[in-house]
């Protein structure tokens, strides 16, 4: 059984069939991702990178885009959820639409795509393949 099996397996319901499907809605968006455990949590990593995860709470369920600037730059799509800047809650028995976990993840690719670590960036397709690999050369991407 993998790490992501076990903790969903040691989640009561109705927390484990919501976090089920938050899980299959976020492999369909990010279908070559790493399924881990990250900060003890199940996470998606692309590149190496976590760029979703969720976890199980006694009252809620979770939603981590392992950024604090993601869920503050989408507060207009998030009405009605209760978030701070580095988790979005959510009813333990409700799911987060397909749609809305769509917008989250595209929003943090986007992030990590303008980020530089050692004069080198990565872009991404919407499903979380790396599209390019380079170094910035005169404000664009090279190599």
């Amino acid at each position: 059984m993998d790490p992501v099996d076990r903790y969903l397996t040691a989640v009561p319901e109705p927390q484990r069939t919501t976090l089920n499907t938050v899980r299959r809605a976020l492999a369909a968006i990010l279908p070559t991702a790493e399924q881990c455990i990250s900060y003890g949590m199940p996470a998606f990593k692309v590149d190496g990178t976590a760029v979703a995860g969720f976890a199980a709470f006694k009252n809620h369920c979770s939603y981590f885009p392992h950024s604090g600037q993601v869920l503050p730059a989408l507060a207009g799509v998030l009405k009605g959820y209760a978030f701070d800047k580095g988790t979005l809650r959510f009813a333990p028995d409700t799911a987060l639409p397909p749609g809305l976990l769509r917008k989250l993840v595209q929003a943090r690719l986007k992030l990590e795509s303008e980020k530089q670590r050692g004069g080198k960036v990565r872009a991404f397709y919407p499903s979380g393949v790396v599209k390019s690999r380079g170094q910035i050369k005169d404000g664009k991407m090279h190599g």
